[in-house]
């Protein structure tokens, strides 16, 4: 009797747990994980009537964990926020960086120039008993890197739902590699070739120009520093490590900023091995290669400073991770020019600059063409504020498509020396926005937005960063860093408010929707 009872117990408890364990504990699941009060809000801007996108673009890796809220995910409610999405004015052809015949036609006459050089070198190679790996290229006209370059326009780089550059993203992740070489600001080092409008000297940081099956190519920075590692307190900015996650974090910030001025970086492990040296067709690039005493695959730069061995960089035995950056159009469709920043710090260990010393700097800036009308002057308090935000004290120039003039954006370039000190703000970086006292509307409506807690900038960093092979791009106190200089650009254009008040400050922004002309809340447009 005793023996049939705790046999039904035992029946009844098992079948109890099976309960609990595979239909209470998921109905207990799915209610925790919905939200917990439910959002009304419609927009009513006339171009977000259809709902805007409601997926998170340029996502790069599926595998990766989101990080979100009890109310979901942080970055796609930023993204789907008015005031990331305002239509631009329809584009007239003269604002579109390229059209796409011209385009094409220039990229085919550069594949049969690669192909005839190809087979000349792999030739050579093979009477001098060297082996060179052949991949075939596949020129496809709708590649992600082509689709990028016809997508620039006057405004930005890309457009927020531009598609291709999530393409761009997984491809340049992803692609096979067909030619590595040295890129071209180390050539102009070496005079090997005239680069001086676009490329400065350098010499500290080894880059390589990477080509890609489909013909696209990116600049490949490999890792140098770890991501725990603080620059030194006693080093100069000119002398930094340039860091392949600042590059990476740098591209995740411009678009969280909505700026889009920096071009599609994406992480990426790089066999040095099978992917530079059996396939680079540069002699010179070759002989930089040696095994280090760990047997581990190492090769250095060759250029006017630190090109010695014990700079290397090393894979694990061939295995580096690194930044894959977007290359730009060519120069000869698509010409550049290299513009002195009026801040610009002095590359000296004594030396100071006219704007360290002088408060009142930007009166005398204001004078000079170009930025004496238009929005240069914005743009270049813009970039600054970016650079405070990553830590980089090192703009000493930036870089305009002649195409659009004056009235052109400033491409936020070279951005390796940021996050270098989580601990310490560098206000100096600010001095365009406190000498002169002025910021956009829509960057600073962006900015004040990004402080609430449901669009925190270190959550949605966190958020966008997860999504790169790479991560963690950046450490935890990275991140906090974020918020504590976004705290301090705010502070900064409170003072100047309370000191010459908003109208003066705060300059209005003309925006154009797809339906109705308007402006940024606060007055007429401008």
């Amino acid at each position: 009797m005793r023996r049939d009872r705790l046999l039904v117990a035992v029946t009844l408890v098992t079948l109890l747990a099976a309960d609990i364990h595979f239909v209470l504990l998921p109905r207990l699941k799915a209610w925790y994980h919905l939200p917990r009060e439910s959002c009304a809000c419609r927009v009513t801007n006339g171009s977000l009537e259809n709902g805007g996108a409601t997926t998170v673009p340029w996502t790069t890796n599926q595998n990766f964990t989101v990080v979100s809220t009890e109310r979901g995910s942080k970055l796609e409610r930023l993204f789907r926020h008015p005031l990331y999405n305002i239509s631009l004015p329809e584009l007239v052809p003269d604002e579109q960086l390229l059209q796409e015949e011209e385009l094409m036609n220039y990229c085919k006459r550069k594949v049969s120039r690669w192909e005839r050089m190809k087979k000349f070198y792999i030739e050579a190679a093979a009477a001098s008993n060297i082996t060179i790996l052949d991949h075939p290229v596949t020129f496809d006209p709708e590649a992600s890197w082509l689709q990028f370059h016809l997508g620039i326009n006057r405004y930005a780089l890309y457009s927020r739902d531009d598609s291709s550059v999530d393409r761009l993203l997984r491809d340049m992740q992803t692609a096979t590699v067909i030619s590595a070489d040295f890129t071209q600001d180390e050539k102009a080092l070496k005079g090997a070739c005239d680069c001086s409008q676009v490329v400065k000297p350098s010499g500290l940081h080894l880059k390589l120009a990477l080509k890609l099956q489909d013909f696209g190519k990116a600049m490949f920075k490999p890792m140098r520093q770890k991501r725990h590692e603080e620059t030194p307190e006693n080093f100069f900015y000119f002398v930094d490590f340039q860091r392949h996650n600042a590059e990476i974090a740098a591209f995740h910030l411009d678009r969280v900023l909505d700026f889009r001025r920096v071009p599609p970086v994406a992480g990426r492990f790089i066999n040095v091995t099978g992917e530079i040296l059996y396939i680079t067709h540069n002699e010179e690039l070759r002989s930089v290669f040696f095994n280090s005493p760990a047997n581990n695959t190492c090769f250095f730069a060759k250029c006017l400073y630190v090109c010695k061995s014990e700079y290397a960089v090393c894979g694990h035995p061939d295995l580096l991770e690194g930044s894959m950056s977007a290359y730009l159009p060519g120069l000869s469709i698509a010409p550049r020019i290299s513009i002195p920043n009026p801040w610009m710090r002095a590359y000296s260990f004594t030396g100071r600059e006219e704007w360290e010393v002088n408060a009142l700097y930007c009166d005398n800036v204001k004078k000079l063409y170009p930025y004496n009308s238009g929005n240069r002057l914005l743009n270049i308090i813009d970039m600054a504020i970016f650079d405070f935000l990553t830590g980089n004290m090192d703009r000493h120039h930036y870089e305009i498509f002649t195409k659009f003039g004056d009235d052109g954006f400033l491409l936020h370039l070279d951005n390796a020396r940021g996050f270098g000190r989580h601990s310490d703000d560098e206000m100096s970086i600010l001095a365009p926005l406190t000498q002169c006292c002025m910021i956009k509307r829509s960057t600073l409506f962006r900015l004040k937005l990004l402080v609430k807690s449901e669009y925190r900038l270190s959550d949605v960093m966190r958020e966008s960063l997860s999504r790169d092979p790479l991560s963690p791009v950046l450490t935890e106190d990275h991140l906090q860093a974020l918020d504590r200089r976004l705290g301090h650009v705010l502070r900064t254009v409170g003072k100047c408010v309370k000191k010459l008040g908003e109208p003066q400050v705060v300059i209005r922004d003309f925006v154009e929707s797809s339906r109705v002309t308007t402006s940024l809340p606060g007055g007429n447009n401008r």
